[in-house]
């Protein structure tokens, strides 16, 4: 099948992604047509985020549903938190989309931060929200992820879907693992969180699963301003960390 002028497949009508086309079983005759040449759009994309994002230093990464509508008390929570984060001085990072995200970006921006979108392609269309200071668009999910986790101190994760408990479990394996620095990963909203850290405690951690260190890597709060505690502690303790190794 000939690829469209933007780099897309459609199956039978339907839009088939470059995640997709990346992840699917290769047909013998194509390989050396898709995958091999698929690998400097890959590269093409890490080049374009790493150039995009390079001075970011202070960066909070908020996650949460694009289905979360404005009127919804979660969306003003994520807005007055990245208002708060703005001022004082990070940069707020999300998916850029709806939601949530669109609450994060416009509490940042409302408020004369930096408000970085990034995006990503999907099946049906997701448009950017318009509070971003600047905006990337991805095709690859794990390209995209990438630049969360390498641009943020802290993940801020508020109510959502299948998409946000990946981030929320992704970040905590690489914490867990030792991929990435031990940075804060908050949960947003108690009444909502309550019943997965039940299952966490009495489940996870009863079975051996994972240790108490592990659970304690999680943060509950229901407040925009412990959020911004938090992160300071945290970076402030990093920060501790980072004099005292060029001490020895």
């Amino acid at each position: 099948m000939d690829e469209t002028t933007n780099n897309e497949e459609v199956t039978q009508g339907r839009q088939v992604t470059q995640d997709e086309q990346l992840l699917e079983t290769p047909r013998a005759d194509a390989f050396t047509h898709t995958d091999t040449w698929r690998v400097f759009r890959i590269m093409g994309e890490f080049v374009e985020g790493f150039d995009e994002l390079a001075t970011i230093t202070r960066g909070v990464a908020v996650f949460g549903s694009a289905r979360t509508a404005a009127d919804n008390p979660f969306y003003a929570a994520a807005q007055e938190t990245a208002a708060l984060l703005a001022e004082a001085g990070y940069t707020v990072i999300t998916g850029g989309g709806p939601g949530i995200m669109e609450a994060a970006n416009r509490g940042a921006f409302d408020a004369g931060g930096a408000s970085i979108g990034c995006n990503i392609e999907l099946p049906f269309e997701q448009q950017p929200n318009p509070y971003q200071t600047r905006s990337l668009k991805f095709k690859y999910f794990f390209v995209r992820k990438t630049m969360f986790v390498k641009y943020s101190n802290a993940f801020v994760i508020f109510p959502g879907g299948y998409g946000t408990m990946d981030e929320l479990f992704e970040a905590l394996t690489l914490i867990q693992t030792r991929k990435i620095k031990n940075f804060p990963v908050i949960l947003f909203g108690s009444e909502y969180w309550r019943g997965l850290l039940d299952w966490v405690e009495n489940t996870m951690l009863k079975s051996n699963y994972i240790g108490e260190a592990d659970r304690r890597r999680l943060h509950l709060t229901d407040t925009p301003a412990e959020v911004v505690e938090i992160i300071h502690r945290s970076m402030d303790a990093l920060s501790k960390l980072e004099d005292e190794s060029y001490d020895i």
